[in-house]
């Protein structure tokens, strides 16, 4: 009995050692770059945003970012940090916030000594909050819900898919509720979120010997207080497929399709699930096997990709930004807008060829090409000094050791059976739930409730074997109950 109780102990002890919460609360990477990063993360985010004050912890963060410090104001910090040519950025998420910045050495003393007040010692001015609360709701009412439907229809997604969840909201927050966001709100956010229990300081660079123990002692100056770390519920959703239709006054029609799921890259399946939507969809890859069957073969619109983890911003980049850790993740098929009359058809098809997905999975040869693909694809994830620490941060979040070393020892290891098994353990055909942002959604209830048919008409000749798939597009049946078919005016999204 005491030999098993010793066993226990050491076995608990072990664990304690490898979790995140136990490990340092410094992620260094010295080299010998000229260049010094700084990820500055601290582990809170929208989802400790308190009830009615959605967009809090953005507001926060930007107040540290572009607010200045006590004894500068914001203005001042940008005039000094111009002949650096740095700035300080930041972004926040769910469950992580993340300052971000990269200087020379000749100006390491100098710039960490802005960052180092901002983050520290932030002005909490009430003209900067006016401006920055500001900035928040333009960009909600403009930026997404005028300008960019792609973003508005990935985004809305989410707060499908999480309603009444702490991730069921926009990270910048509702229209309503920052309206009645105060000042005296960041300022109570920042007292008992920015503290040493949620920090995780990350550097790298060529920085002098022990110039990382100054920045821990400086940092100490934040109250110690109370991990945010806490554990999220999965999403509640009923059963079946669902339709959400934002309607705007647009010239195309953007598609979001996608629901819950539990794998991240702490699960054993995470590897298989990302060879599988490598495969399918590969973000801003034409070898993705949707691109080749929606775009190549049909010319429908300008790309179609899929993911297993949050890619916000993914049309104006080619990689995804680090710092987006979360317990819980979807699987999510974008669709890029297509022309109105076409929107009917590219949804069926997206629906038909994600159908045999799951019901056939990947041919051995398909399997092999993307497993090769994935192996090189790691290392231009990671090509910049920053993203390499943001990486590891991230895997310190996860648990997972160094990426590129879990994605090479974890990819040889996988099989074809292993994929298709991890597809039909978690890719699912009857939990489907799917944004467009069109402006008329008469097309879209006819084809739900009617199954009225959906045929298309091309500018040049198609192949019989596309033509002959089409007859079948054309009528496939979008599994939808009518009732499951909503429709919400733009003006409503995100208020």
């Amino acid at each position: 009995m005491m030999a098993r109780r010793i066993i226990l102990a050491l076995l608990t002890t072990a664990l304690l050692a490898t979790s995140p919460r136990a490990q340092s609360a410094s992620v260094v990477q010295p080299g010998t770059s000229p260049l010094v990063v700084f990820r500055i993360v601290f582990m809170t985010g929208a989802a400790f945003d308190p009830p009615g004050k959605e967009g809090l912890a953005s507001l926060t963060a930007a107040m540290l970012a572009e607010g200045g410090s006590r004894s500068m104001t914001y203005q001042q910090i940008v005039d000094a940090m111009y002949p650096m040519a740095t700035a300080v950025n930041w972004q926040v998420d769910k469950e992580m916030t993340v300052f971000t910045g990269t200087t020379h050495i000749e100006n390491l003393d100098k710039y960490y000594g802005l960052l180092r007040d901002m983050v520290l010692d932030p002005g909490f001015r009430q003209e900067d909050f006016t401006r920055l609360r500001d900035d928040a709701l333009n960009f909600l009412k403009v930026s997404l819900r005028e300008s960019n439907d792609e973003e508005l229809g990935k985004e809305y997604l989410y707060d499908v898919i999480y309603a009444g969840h702490p991730y069921g909201h926009h990270n910048r927050g509702t229209i309503g509720s920052l309206q009645q966001l105060t000042l005296e709100d960041v300022r109570a956010f920042y007292r008992t979120h920015y503290t040493r229990a949620n920090l995780v300081l990350g550097l790298a660079g060529g920085y002098p010997k022990g110039f990382e123990q100054n920045v821990e002692r400086d940092f100490e100056k934040l109250p110690a207080g109370t991990s945010d770390k806490r554990r999220f519920a999965a999403p509640k959703l009923a059963a079946g497929n669902r339709i959400a239709i934002v309607t705007r006054d647009t010239r195309s029609t953007a598609i979001s399709l996608g629901f819950p799921i539990d794998v991240t890259r702490a699960s054993p399946d995470w590897a298989a699930l990302a060879v599988a939507t490598s495969y399918f969809g590969q973000h801003r890859s034409s070898n993705g096997y949707l691109y080749g069957r929606l775009r190549e073969a049909r010319g429908l619109n300008y790309g179609d990709y899929a993911y297993i983890e949050y890619f916000p911003r993914g049309m104006f980049q080619f990689t995804p930004d680090p710092n987006l850790a979360r317990q819980q993740q979807i699987f999510q098929i974008w669709i890029r807008p297509v022309e109105v009359d076409t929107g009917v058809f590219t949804l069926r098809a997206a629906l038909y060829e994600y159908d045999k997905l799951v019901r056939t999975g990947l041919s051995r040869e398909a399997f092999d090409a993307t497993r090769q693909f994935l192996t090189k694809y790691s290392n231009v994830l990671t090509q910049t000094q920053s993203a390499r620490l943001g990486y590891a941060l991230d895997s310190r979040y996860y648990g997972i050791g160094d990426y590129n070393t879990y994605l090479r020892e974890a990819l040889p290891k996988l099989t074809v059976e292993d994929v298709n098994r991890a597809i039909q353990r978690h890719l699912t055909t009857d939990r489907m739930q799917i944004v467009l942002v069109t402006k008329d959604p008469r097309p879209f209830q006819d084809a739900v409730a009617k199954n009225t048919p959906s045929p298309i008409v091309y500018n040049s000749p198609k192949a019989k074997e596309i033509m002959d798939e089409d007859a079948l597009i054309e009528r496939y049946r979008i599994n939808v109950k009518p009732a499951d078919v909503t429709v919400v005016p733009v003006e409503r999204v995100f208020e």
